[in-house]
Protein backbone atom coordinates (compact mmCIF):
# COMPACT_ATOMS: atom_id res chain seq x y z
CA UNK A 1 0.00 0.00 0.00
CA UNK A 2 1.38 3.42 -0.90
CA UNK A 3 1.77 6.18 1.70
CA UNK A 4 -0.97 8.12 -0.08
CA UNK A 5 -3.38 5.19 0.01
CA UNK A 6 -2.55 4.50 3.67
CA UNK A 7 -3.33 8.10 4.63
CA UNK A 8 -6.79 7.64 3.13
CA UNK A 9 -7.45 4.53 5.21
CA UNK A 10 -7.85 4.02 8.94
CA UNK A 11 -4.29 5.02 9.84
CA UNK A 12 -2.45 1.75 9.36
CA UNK A 13 -5.15 -0.53 10.79
CA UNK A 14 -5.66 -3.70 8.80
CA UNK A 15 -8.55 -6.11 9.38
CA UNK A 16 -7.92 -9.78 8.58
CA UNK A 17 -10.99 -12.00 8.16
CA UNK A 18 -10.77 -15.79 8.14
CA UNK A 19 -12.49 -16.99 4.98
CA UNK A 20 -12.32 -20.69 5.90
CA UNK A 21 -14.49 -20.52 9.05
CA UNK A 22 -17.35 -22.99 8.87
CA UNK A 23 -20.86 -23.10 10.28
CA UNK A 24 -20.99 -25.51 13.25
CA UNK A 25 -24.53 -26.59 12.41
CA UNK A 26 -23.66 -27.25 8.76
CA UNK A 27 -19.88 -27.63 8.26
CA UNK A 28 -20.36 -28.41 4.54
CA UNK A 29 -22.25 -25.18 3.85
CA UNK A 30 -21.02 -23.29 0.79
CA UNK A 31 -20.11 -20.58 0.64
CA UNK A 32 -18.55 -20.82 4.06
CA UNK A 33 -19.80 -18.18 6.49
CA UNK A 34 -16.22 -16.97 6.93
CA UNK A 35 -16.01 -16.27 3.21
CA UNK A 36 -19.32 -14.42 3.35
CA UNK A 37 -18.08 -12.24 6.22
CA UNK A 38 -14.77 -11.63 4.43
CA UNK A 39 -16.50 -10.54 1.21
CA UNK A 40 -18.88 -8.23 3.08
CA UNK A 41 -16.05 -6.71 5.13
CA UNK A 42 -13.88 -6.15 2.05
CA UNK A 43 -16.72 -4.41 0.22
CA UNK A 44 -17.61 -2.27 3.23
CA UNK A 45 -13.95 -1.50 3.86
CA UNK A 46 -13.58 -0.13 0.33
CA UNK A 47 -16.40 2.35 0.89
CA UNK A 48 -15.30 3.28 4.42
CA UNK A 49 -11.55 3.53 3.91
CA UNK A 50 -10.62 0.48 5.97
CA UNK A 51 -8.12 -2.03 4.62
CA UNK A 52 -9.53 -5.55 4.87
CA UNK A 53 -7.74 -8.72 3.82
CA UNK A 54 -9.13 -12.21 3.53
CA UNK A 55 -6.89 -14.93 4.99
CA UNK A 56 -7.11 -18.69 4.69
CA UNK A 57 -7.08 -19.53 8.41
CA UNK A 58 -6.64 -17.70 11.71
CA UNK A 59 -6.55 -20.98 13.70
CA UNK A 60 -9.38 -19.92 16.00
CA UNK A 61 -11.75 -22.67 14.87
CA UNK A 62 -13.33 -23.36 18.27
CA UNK A 63 -14.54 -19.74 18.43
CA UNK A 64 -16.38 -19.69 15.11
CA UNK A 65 -16.01 -16.90 12.59
CA UNK A 66 -12.83 -15.01 13.34
CA UNK A 67 -11.11 -11.77 12.49
CA UNK A 68 -7.99 -9.98 13.63
CA UNK A 69 -7.04 -6.30 13.60
CA UNK A 70 -3.49 -5.10 13.39
CA UNK A 71 -2.46 -1.57 14.17
CA UNK A 72 0.78 -0.17 12.77
CA UNK A 73 1.83 1.42 16.06
CA UNK A 74 -0.66 0.02 18.55
CA UNK A 75 -2.04 -3.23 19.82
CA UNK A 76 -3.51 -6.01 17.69
CA UNK A 77 -6.74 -7.84 18.45
CA UNK A 78 -8.18 -11.29 17.76
CA UNK A 79 -11.94 -11.82 17.73
CA UNK A 80 -14.07 -14.95 17.52
CA UNK A 81 -17.75 -15.86 17.76
CA UNK A 82 -18.57 -13.44 14.95
CA UNK A 83 -21.44 -13.88 12.52
CA UNK A 84 -21.58 -13.35 8.79
CA UNK A 85 -23.45 -10.09 9.54
CA UNK A 86 -20.68 -8.48 11.63
CA UNK A 87 -18.79 -6.66 8.83
CA UNK A 88 -20.04 -3.24 9.99
CA UNK A 89 -18.89 -4.00 13.54
CA UNK A 90 -15.39 -4.72 12.22
CA UNK A 91 -15.38 -1.29 10.54
CA UNK A 92 -16.37 0.40 13.81
CA UNK A 93 -13.59 -1.46 15.63
CA UNK A 94 -11.03 -0.49 12.99
CA UNK A 95 -11.97 3.19 13.30
CA UNK A 96 -11.83 3.03 17.10
CA UNK A 97 -8.39 1.44 16.97
CA UNK A 98 -7.15 3.90 14.35
CA UNK A 99 -8.12 6.91 16.46
CA UNK A 100 -6.93 5.53 19.81
CA UNK A 101 -4.18 7.80 21.11
CA UNK A 102 -2.75 5.08 23.36
CA UNK A 103 -2.89 2.31 20.72
CA UNK A 104 -5.61 0.40 22.61
CA UNK A 105 -9.12 -0.05 21.22
CA UNK A 106 -11.46 1.61 23.72
CA UNK A 107 -14.14 -0.53 25.33
CA UNK A 108 -16.70 2.27 25.18
CA UNK A 109 -18.18 2.45 21.70
CA UNK A 110 -17.02 -1.03 20.78
CA UNK A 111 -19.83 -3.13 19.23
CA UNK A 112 -21.08 -6.02 21.39
CA UNK A 113 -19.69 -8.58 18.94
CA UNK A 114 -16.20 -7.16 19.54
CA UNK A 115 -16.72 -7.10 23.31
CA UNK A 116 -17.99 -10.63 23.79
CA UNK A 117 -15.88 -12.01 20.94
CA UNK A 118 -12.52 -10.74 22.16
CA UNK A 119 -10.04 -13.63 22.20
CA UNK A 120 -6.77 -11.76 22.74
CA UNK A 121 -4.98 -8.48 22.44
CA UNK A 122 -1.35 -8.56 21.40
CA UNK A 123 1.18 -5.85 22.27
CA UNK A 124 3.03 -3.94 19.57
CA UNK A 125 6.29 -5.48 18.35
CA UNK A 126 8.59 -3.13 20.27
CA UNK A 127 6.43 -2.91 23.40
CA UNK A 128 8.19 -2.49 26.70
CA UNK A 129 6.55 -2.02 30.05
CA UNK A 130 8.02 -1.08 33.36
CA UNK A 131 7.92 -3.86 35.89
CA UNK A 132 7.76 -3.32 39.61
Amino acid sequence: MTAEAESETSHGVVVFVCRSCRDEADPNMEPRPGATLAQAAIALGRTEGVEVRSVNCLANCKRGLSAAMRSADGWSYMFGSLTADDAADLMVGARLLATATDGLMPWRGRPDSLKRGLVARIPPLHFTEETS
